[in-house]
């Protein structure tokens, strides 16, 4: 794909007030969650969760794409659609996760290293053949007392840049996430100084791979103090943190950032991203949403397995969307949250 193609794919897949879905829980993660709702895990049942979604009515008024993993992209509807067409004929764009997880890594305790670059050339060229339009890949980086080392920096903003420009090869726009985790007890402070390091080696390695930084998008987390931390910080000072650190760390090039929530709740994250856009100051790049669980808890629940229970769950999704981008535009309001009940 021509280079403006994919400046353009990008630019889509971040046009004002829409994000994307990050629909990418592997079965064993999807698992766990209907486990706890005491929900059977098949792939049916995962396939109707999905549909769920994706076939949400206007859902293509807020989202712009959906991150996808391999059983559902190649998964059919009920109707015996490929999932994939289901989201292009809704005006969605199917995306696709083609990391394989997180692994240990070797000399390094308490640290992992992303896998799935073997044979990534030949996956991306099915997904593509699929209709897969952009991609998405996940670094995991742990901030501890020692932590995070210089050696699992490297190695995993080495695999991120090693499959942005796989992805942009084979005509793909890469989602390049690396995630600094909320787990533990680090300060705001302590998490910006971490972010900023991680961004500035991300970037680094992207250019010396040379990676389009116009035909990419970037998702990192937010600034935020970790879950355990005794003085958790404001929406104020997360907006703040987070976007001193964009400024400091993300080439203007970059069309997008589409945060991750990253174990934030539904609300939380929401209002996160409001503070963030409503801030004055210079802003060179659109900030959105690449939301998972943030987006999907709440339509989880209404459904509970149930298919009588499918209109309500996309009812309720469908105004988390509403709400969430809202947010991308700076313009939400607490009263927005009401709306639901009063429908």
């Amino acid at each position: 794909m021509a280079t403006v193609d994919l400046e353009n794919t990008a630019k889509a897949l971040v046009a004002d007030g829409k994000g994307i879905l990050a629909a990418d829980e592997t079965p064993t993660t999807l698992t766990r969650r209907f486990d706890a709702l005491t929900i059977d895990s098949t792939p049916d049942s995962r396939r109707a969760y999905r549909e769920l979604f994706f076939t949400t009515p206007g859902v293509a008024e807020c989202i712009s794409g959906v991150i996808m993993q391999d059983e559902t992209i190649h998964q059919k509807s009920s109707t015996g659609t490929p999932l994939a067409d289901v989201l292009a004929h809704q005006g969605v764009m199917p995306g696709i996760k083609v990391d394989t997880g997180a692994k240990p890594l070797a000399g390094s305790p308490g640290e992992t290293i992303t896998e799935g670059l073997d044979g990534l050339r030949e996956r991306l060229q099915e997904y593509r053949q699929m209709g897969a339009r952009f991609a998405k890949w996940r670094a995991v980086i742990r901030i501890g007392e020692a932590l995070p080392s210089s050696t699992c920096v490297h190695v995993n903003v080495h695999a991120l840049a090693r499959y942005a420009a796989l992805c942009q090869e084979q005509g793909l726009v890469p989602i390049v996430e690396p995630e600094v985790l909320m787990d533990g007890s680090h300060t705001i402070e302590r998490c910006e100084e971490v972010t900023g390091n991680v961004l500035q080696a991300t970037v680094n390695e992207l250019f010396e791979q040379r990676v389009s930084f116009e035909g990419m998008l970037l998702k990192p987390n937010m600034v935020i103090a970790a879950k355990q931390c005794p003085q958790q910080a404001s929406v104020e000072e997360v907006a703040l943190a987070t976007l001193r650190c964009l400024r400091r760390h993300v080439p203007t090039a970059v069309p997008g950032i589409v945060f991750l929530s990253g174990g934030q709740d539904h609300l939380v994250a929401t209002a996160h991203l409001n503070a963030i856009n409503q801030l004055d100051g210079p802003k060179p790049w659109k900030l959105g949403f690449s939301y998972g669980r943030a987006l999907q808890d709440e339509a989880l629940q209404a459904w509970h397995g149930k298919h009588d229970n499918v209109q309500t769950g996309q009812r309720v999704f469908a105004h988390r969307a509403k709400c969430v981008s809202a947010a991308a535009l700076g313009a939400y309001t607490k009263a927005m949250e009401g709306e639901l009940a009063r429908a």
